[in-house]
């Protein structure tokens, strides 16, 4: 049988002949997994591996397995270099926009400053990423009910963690993560004193939540309630 001819500078070290290239490839299409979801992807995995003579115990663990890297995968995201911009802290749909004064537990009085609010599905990343860059001034838990994320009174009801970032120019944007009606865990790995780049990642809520940032009086938000945000890249507003 005839060789098929190479194309024109097409040489064996071709990348499209190379495994590692392949490799690469998928590593760059399947995101990486957020180290909280580890345990729950071992246990997944145990459950296959120790059912592997069972075919339904054994299905179990690997579907098991698989929904939660899909669940606690954390994409990569490029952020704006825009002065002045406050990024989306997580994935999910602009559900309110409106003024609200902020969490009681951060001490900054009953003025309502402006607020976008974004819920989370259990089918969006659950990774929260930071909204602009800063100083880490204070982050309060409090706990609170596990209702709907999606109702306006999740903000006040809700358990809930705030965080507050100050820019370098002195402006306080505050992040709250707020337990929904099936996530039951908070984690937020930022403590004061860290100083936080844009879209950095901070914390991860399990299974289904939402999250409300509050700017400084005077900011505009760019966004529309039903809009999709992308965490760490969608530009929710500009600081004055």
């Amino acid at each position: 049988m005839a060789r098929r001819p190479r194309t024109i500078g097409q040489t064996a070290e071709d990348p499209s002949f190379d495994l590692k290239h392949v490799v690469e490839l998928v590593r760059s299409a399947v995101p990486p997994v957020h180290s909280a979801g580890v345990p729950f992807i071992s246990a997944g995995l145990a459950v296959a591996l120790a059912g592997r003579n069972v075919r339904w115990l054994r299905r179990t663990g690997l579907f098991a397995a698989g929904a939660s890297a899909a669940f606690f995968r954390h994409p990569p995201r490029v952020p704006p270099t825009r002065a002045g911009a406050v990024v989306a802290p997580a994935d999910g749909e602009i559900c309110v926009i409106d003024s609200a004064a902020p969490p009681a537990e951060l001490g900054l009085g009953d003025a309502p400053r402006p607020r976008v609010s974004i819920f989370l599905s259990i089918l969006d990343a659950h990774v929260q990423r930071a909204p602009v860059s800063g100083e880490v001034i204070a982050v309060e838990h409090r706990p609170g009910r596990f209702g709907s994320a999606d109702l306006p009174a999740a903000s006040s009801e809700n358990e809930r963690t705030s965080l507050r970032i100050r820019t370098p120019d002195g402006a306080d944007v505050i992040a709250v993560q707020i337990a929904g009606l099936v996530a039951r865990r908070i984690v937020c790995d930022a403590h004061v004193g860290d100083k936080l780049s844009i879209g950095e990642t901070y914390g991860l809520i399990r299974f289904g939540s939402r999250l409300d940032t509050y700017l400084p009086p005077g900011s505009e938000p760019v966004v529309r309630v039903g809009q999709r945000a992308v965490g760490g890249e969608t530009i929710l507003a500009e600081l004055p």
